[in-house]
């Protein structure tokens, strides 16, 4: 193994003795040890590191958070469907979470770095035919490409980060990119405002997101590869080098010599496939990790969150704000996740996973009831409406009418822009097609002899046209408190957590396997979400689908409850008897010593720090 065997100057020198790194030779390492300039070089090289791997995470972030703003602008230009809306937002999810199954092989294959160098290229190119494209074919075309370098970058960043970090600082490092990600989402509904009055604003949007994607490209082309991934491809002597750019040189040696150490027992418990399949599915203890583990994943989507990232802007667009209003108010539920991330990250520790997963789902069933409640409110309080034409638009209030989708309400004001009340007709986005008994016509010519009083004095016609949306709700405020409470309470608990838990959960052997299927449980179900919310809203109403996500999260709760014991503060093997008999059996479960093993020590540390 090699050895610290000299020091010239200010220059370490390592040799090698031990035949399984003997492909390091004689490596010089250009540390001012005796100065202790040494130390200043290892931060910045791994701030350097680490903001340009976390680059990866924000890319991710800003799509979550612009396509939010973007998507308003975008159905008024190419006149979207609410199928076609949901098939752009989701169509980057389902090719993200393909790029993800695929970005393990090609990671352990090609290498962390070269991966990401690809993820930056192709995240690029999405952005720029995004940016440019003619219709909304292009504009599919290049959500999906975009996808697949969230999707590889979603895998390698938290591996590359986690692989060349120190060990004192991994835990806090790979947090690094969760804020990355939140901080994406925040400064993509600032672009967004930004743009909201621009002509054809959304190409700037969507184009923008080249600009990172950027950067992290040219800061790879300077970063090293992963240590680890070097050592378990033969290349030691590389390795060496690299771990000399990122660690104090009196640990140098040491690290490698557990790379190594890790390298050479992984190779005598590695498995094929048929023996680690046998393993894994006759492991009752793995399988039961595996449930909670992909149970917390798939409740996390259910929860709301990307309904409430990627339809922000919609949302509120439906409590009564016009499309540039709602741009700039989604800045405040982007903002609060961002913030409350960070409060997490104070309060993990404290409170423990369990207790902050349970206060966290309580939370967010509160805000989804309030967001019910005062869509319910806002519709009962709505303007009346007198139906006209076709059977189907037979309401006789403004929120009853804007809730079927082929609906559309024709408000009329009087010359003080006060909203009176108006008619209900079938029509889309653009306007109405009937008003009078079939006859097509628009909104903006409509006169019917109740409103002449408004409308014939001064000789011009004082209505608009709202298709998802009512005018002059005293209520609409309320949408705002509800999805900022409800991420107050997501974000520093469901967000997090099932990462971290997931993390934690599994034996060395089966790790890597459980992670993956837990991962493309989160992929599924966020494309399940986000495929779902508009028909479900459309279908639904506003306050029936809300109320269904409340449901979901009630359902969260009791999961949580029966079945999610406490990781804080346990090793590995103590956390494997959690797993021996679901939770809620454990409770009344004692060992020979009289200890349930739900028990807690907080004196010893985390599994992996």
């Amino acid at each position: 193994m090699a050895d610290l065997s000299s020091e010239e100057g200010d220059k370490v020198v390592i040799g090698s003795s031990n035949t399984s790194l003997d492909t390091v030779g004689r490596v010089s390492i250009d540390f001012k040890v005796k100065t202790g300039n040494w130390k200043w070089r290892v931060r910045l090289f791994i701030t350097m590191l680490t903001v340009f791997s976390a680059t990866g995470g924000f890319l991710f972030g800003y799509d979550t958070g612009v396509v939010s703003g973007a998507m308003l602008k975008i159905d008024d230009t190419f006149s979207l469907t609410p199928i076609w809306h949901e098939l752009i937002v989701a169509s980057t999810i389902g090719a993200a979470a393909v790029a993800a199954a695929s970005g393990g092989i090609l990671c352990e294959t090609l290498g962390r770095k070269p991966v990401l160098i690809i993820a930056s290229l192709i995240f690029t190119a999405g952005a720029g035919v995004m940016g440019g494209s003619p219709d909304k074919y292009v504009l599919l075309g290049g959500r999906v490409i975009v996808g697949l370098g969230i999707g590889l970058a979603a895998m390698a960043v938290p591996m590359y980060i986690a692989e060349s970090a120190p060990a004192n600082m991994r835990g806090k490092l790979v947090v690094v990119n969760n804020l990355f990600i939140t901080g994406g989402q925040f400064v993509a509904t600032l672009v967004d405002g930004a743009f909201s009055s621009v002509d054809q604003g959304w190409r700037y949007m969507l184009g923008l997101a080249g600009v990172p994607s950027v950067i992290m490209f040219f800061g790879f082309l300077f970063l090293p590869e992963s240590p680890r991934w070097l050592v378990f491809h033969g290349k030691t002597d590389k390795a060496l080098a690299v771990l000399s750019k990122l660690r104090d040189p009196s640990q140098v040696h040491e690290e490698l010599k557990s790379i190594n150490d890790d390298f050479e027992n992984h190779k005598r418990q590695k498995l094929g496939c048929l023996k680690l399949l046998r393993k894994f599915t006759t492991s009752r203890t793995v399988l039961l990790a595996l449930f909670v583990g992909c149970g917390l994943q798939m409740f996390q989507q259910l929860g709301g969150i990307n309904t409430v990232m990627y339809y922000s802007a919609s949302i509120i667009q439906m409590a009564g704000f016009n499309d540039n209003q709602s741009i700039w108010l989604a800045v405040i539920p982007a903002f609060g996740n961002f913030i409350f991330t960070i409060i997490g990250l104070l309060l993990v520790d404290r409170m423990g996973r369990r207790k902050l997963l349970i206060a966290s789902l309580v939370g967010i069933i509160f805000g989804f009831l309030l967001l019910t409640g005062s869509f319910l409110t806002s519709n009962l309080t709505s303007l009346e409406a007198t139906p006209l034409s076709t059977a189907d638009c037979t309401y006789t209030n403004c929120g009853e009418c804007v809730g079927n989708s082929h609906c559309g309400f024709c408000a009329v004001y009087d010359n003080m822009s006060q909203f009176i009340d108006g008619t209900c007709s079938s029509g889309d986005k653009s306007g109405s097609d009937y008003i009078i008994n079939g006859t097509t016509d628009s909104c903006s010519v409509y006169n019917m002899d109740e409103y002449d009083e408004y409308l014939i004095a001064d000789n011009f016609t004082n209505t608009d046209w709202f298709y998802n949306s009512c005018p002059g709700s005293k209520y609409a405020w309320l949408s705002i408190l509800s999805l900022f409470i409800y991420i107050m309470f997501f974000a520093p608990g469901m967000g997090p957590l099932p990462w971290t838990i997931n993390s934690e959960i599994y034996p060395n052997w089966a790790r890597s396997t459980c992670i993956a299927i837990a991962t493309a449980v989160n992929w599924i179900f966020n494309l399940i979400v986000s495929l779902t919310f508009l028909s479900l809203a459309d279908g639904l109403g506003q306050p029936k689908t809300f109320g269904l996500y409340a449901g979901l999260g009630l359902l969260g709760l009791l999961f949580v409850v029966l079945f999610v014991p406490e990781t804080k503060g346990k090793t590995l093997e103590e956390v494997e008897p959690l797993f021996k008999r679901p939770y809620f059996l454990s409770l009344c479960y004692r060992d020979d010593r009289g200890v349930s093993p739900d028990t807690v020590r907080e004196s010893e540390p985390l599994l992996n720090e």
